[in-house]
């Protein structure tokens, strides 16, 4: 009995043996990408043939010497080793004005579809999204914080996303899509449809602009977006009209930078421009219809412009004839002044697309990108993308939620990354066709396409 029982335990103790022996490694996994011609997302020109380490979720080493690796590192008992063979290899795309929940949508599903289904259709765009190279993106408006969750915990794949939350905007203002039955808004009445879906929020005083944007960072806002001038998309709203007053934008930007982090508002004429400048609002978003003096204002002050080659496809997506289809013309027009303008005067401009209820749009979102080289070089354009665009997402401060250096390849970057069929720069239409040209895609140091 004695011997038959050790026997058993000796069976157990080398099967549980087997077991250890074969859990998988709490080592980081590594990726070692060789003979690569290297974009920066800094300077214009590609390196010479590279190698470049990821460990984790970190670029670890880049050299043009081979670089040795242990045998024994990786999750998969081994380095993933990806021969470059001379492709380009370079920062992930970055949009900085997206509306993850209001992409695929119709404006009358936005407001009045089940929110299942909702998030269902943002989930299946945001995988598209990372799959379009796109490895970031800084949504500016929209109920985004649980599908933001979801890409974080790995539910979904999509890109890393630095949520505003919901749009602050003012009665009558470009957010609100209440209907005037909705009207008159009195204290203690049940919210709107929109602001129970967290799209859009209303405050009409200094102290309701407060409340409206603690609650967003409470949620999770890595900054605040406001509609300080008249917008297409919204039914009510005039493009020439300024919203906020000074003192309620200033209520924003204080209550914002008491959490380290800024406001962006949406504004297109002068007038909504500088009354924005002057609360201390950092960042422009569109600024079409802006002239020379808000041009030299901006360049003086430091401000940022979050500018949108807006395609004229996009009009089309509201009614022939109707009022948004015309104020979307008239944005349109603007777009030639306003690059040149921001070009004559070095103001720091950043890029994104603003794709709004058009799921077919979105499927363009590189092409929408590479619309720039009619005022810009395709490596300024690429730099845009990248490099510039993540300098913007640092004005986040502590709010960043990915703690870590984006939109470049260098030692010590986050790990989000495209290799690339080809040389962006000599030909960057390649980035129109991303089902084709992005080889590899990875985020996070996670591989999400390899079809090497």
């Amino acid at each position: 009995m004695v011997v038959r029982a050790l026997t058993v335990l000796a069976a157990v103790l080398g099967l549980l043996g087997s077991a250890f022996a074969q859990a998988p490694s709490n080592e980081p996994p590594v990726t070692l990408f060789e003979n690569v011609r290297l974009f920066d997302g800094k300077s214009g020109a590609l390196s010479a043939a590279t190698n470049v380490l990821v460990r984790g979720n970190n670029i670890e080493k880049i050299s043009k010497d081979p670089i040795p690796v242990d045998a024994g590192t990786g999750t998969s008992g081994g380095t993933r080793r990806i021969a470059g063979a001379g492709r380009t290899l370079m920062p992930g795309l970055i949009d900085n004005h997206w509306h993850a929940m209001m992409v695929r949508p119709s404006v009358a599903t936005m407001m009045t579809g089940d929110v299942g289904y909702l998030n269902l259709l943002a989930g299946a765009e945001a995988t598209n999204t990372l799959m379009r190279g796109f490895t970031t993106v800084r949504d500016v408006g929209g109920p985004v914080f649980g599908l933001k969750r979801a890409i974080d915990d790995g539910t979904v794949a999509g890109p890393r996303i630095f949520p505003s939350g919901a749009i602050i905007s003012i009665t009558s203002g470009h957010g609100d899509f209440r209907q005037p039955f909705e009207l008159p808004r009195t204290v203690g009445a049940p919210q709107s449809r929109q602001e129970q879906l967290g799209a859009a929020m209303i405050a009409d005083s200094p102290d309701e602009v407060r409340v409206r944007v603690r609650e967003q960072l409470m949620l999770g806002a890595s900054q605040i977006k406001l509609t300080a001038g008249g917008g297409v998309a919204s039914p009510h709203s005039p493009l020439d009209v300024s919203t906020f007053t000074e003192p309620e934008l200033r209520a924003a930007v204080e209550a914002a930078g008491n959490w380290g982090t800024y406001v962006t508002v949406h504004a297109y004429t002068p007038a909504a421009i500088r009354r924005a400048i002057d609360a201390g609002v950092k960042v422009i978003e569109h600024g079409h219809l802006m002239d020379q003096q808000t041009a030299e204002l901006m360049a003086e002050k430091g401000i940022w412009l979050s500018m949108q080659a807006l395609p004229d496809e996009l009009a089309e997506a509201f009614p022939p004839g109707s009022f948004e289809r015309m104020k979307a013309r008239q944005v349109f027009a603007g777009t030639d002044r306003t690059y040149e303008l921001a070009k004559r005067h070095k103001i720091r401009t950043a890029w994104g697309t603003d794709v709004l209820f058009s799921g077919q749009l979105a499927t363009r979102q590189g092409a929408l990108l590479t619309k720039l080289v009619r005022w810009y070089t395709p490596a300024e354009v690429l730099v845009m993308a990248t490099g510039t665009n993540a300098e913007l997402l640092a004005l986040s401060g502590l709010r960043n939620p990915y703690p870590g250096k984006l939109g470049v390849v260098e030692e010590g970057a986050l790990a989000d990354l495209l290799l690339v069929d080809g040389d962006p720069i000599a030909d960057i239409r390649l980035i129109e066709q991303p089902g084709k040209n992005f080889v590899v895609i990875m985020k996070d140091g996670k591989i999400y396409k390899n079809s090497l």
